[in-house]
């Protein structure tokens, strides 16, 4: 996770509050296109966060490697300085961007980053399938687990489960909670108790929400049930995981549906009253997906960063350093897709890289789910 953000001040919380209030209550669900420029619209509350390392004397600009992910500094930092040890002829900036701004900013400059990292996934295969990344063809590209990576051009990189985060005084009051069975359970026999005290991802400013909406309406009979639930506990709707475990951590919630389970990880490792919980029924698993623009400036170099990304040696720094979740087939302990998978089995729903992620995005399909998404949101709220 980035270091502590400021809060917004209580003048941006009311802005955020109408923009929603305005969103659900637009009679027809936006394009994707426009909600991408609205959502880009609403002014940043901090600066652009940054990493900098310089190049060894006598490099020249063919050093320079520019990556943009959407991926916090505490996360890709060790990364980036095991990289640069083994590399430091290449002078590299790192900038860290929301999901949507980072895609929004690659279709205004093609030709600014050498390297995107994301979680949107959908949006990433989209820029793969649309010819804007070159392939990487190297030994560890090859290796490379088929399920996780699209032809030569696009490598999932991470394996992160999607949590909920439980105060333990919801469970010393109401018992545990395990699955989704037991949100929606405890939801609906709470909602007056827990009125304000859930926050989840809104769908329609966040790629990452979006995204596990349509995964989980397709993979759950019981997921409309949940949303609407959602919707009576007036659940408070967040654009990042950071915004829900800033206000886990502050007290202002007690539930947190759909947070990164690799960020919750690392920021409450000092909140033992907070308890991530992976879902027994079902988790959805997301990847970061990586991949070299078309017209990276820098190409050279930035085949060397993807190739050090998809070794084993940049996936045991992942899997040592951080809470992301290594990939590579030889890698089995703490802090790889093998171990988390030997430890919660079939429960574990990756995230399908293939074509079935374009269906995301398509305007008539968008529309569809955000306008059943609001509607079943707002269908058990007091008038």
């Amino acid at each position: 996770m980035s270091p502590r953000r400021p809060s917004m001040t209580p003048f941006l919380r009311r802005a955020g509050r109408r923009r929603l209030a305005w969103l659900l209550a637009f009679p027809l669900a936006l394009p994707l296109t426009f909600l991408l420029a609205f959502s880009l619209a609403i002014p940043a509350v901090h600066a652009e966060e940054s990493l900098r390392y310089p190049a060894t004397p006598g490099g020249d600009a063919t050093s320079a490697l520019v990556i943009h992910g959407a991926l916090d500094l505490p996360q890709v930092r060790p990364l980036l300085d095991a990289f640069h040890r083994d590399h430091p002829q290449f002078a590299i900036h790192y900038r860290n961007l929301t999901t949507l701004a980072l895609h929004e900013r690659f279709l205004k400059a093609p030709a600014e980053a050498d390297v995107l990292i994301s979680s949107a996934m959908p949006w990433q295969y989209r820029l793969a399938n649309d010819g804007q990344a070159q392939p990487l063809q190297t030994p560890a590209a090859r290796r490379w687990p088929a399920w996780a990576r699209w032809r030569s051009e696009l490598f999932a990189v991470t394996f992160e489960p999607i949590v909920m985060v439980v105060n333990e005084a919801i469970i010393e009051r109401f018992g545990e909670v395990r699955s989704h069975a037991d949100l929606l359970a405890l939801l609906e026999r709470q909602s007056e108790s827990l009125r304000g005290r859930v926050v989840t991802y809104d769908p329609a400013i966040s790629g990452a929400g979006y995204t596990y909406a349509i995964e989980e309406s397709r993979l759950s009979p019981r997921y409309w049930e949940l949303v609407a639930a959602l919707g009576e506990a007036e659940a408070a709707l967040a654009g990042t995981t950071g915004e829900m475990l800033e206000g886990l951590i502050e007290g202002r919630y007690l539930v947190g549906y759909n947070l990164l389970g690799s960020y919750a990880r690392e920021r409450l490792a000092d909140h033992p009253r907070l308890k991530i919980v992976v879902p027994e029924d079902y988790a959805l698993v997301t990847q970061r997906l990586a991949l070299v623009p078309r017209l990276a400036p820098h190409p050279e170099a930035a085949r060397r960063f993807l190739d050090y990304l998809i070794g084993e040696t940049g996936q045991g720094v992942l899997a040592r350093e951080t809470t992301l979740g290594a990939i590579h087939p030889s890698l089995e302990g703490p802090g790889t897709a093998a171990a988390l998978r030997r430890q919660r089995g079939e429960a574990l729903r990756p995230i399908t890289l293939g074509p079935g992620l374009l269906a995301t995005l398509d305007d008539l399909k968008r529309e569809a789910l955000l306008t059943r998404w609001r509607r079943e949101f707002m269908r058990r709220q007091r008038r």
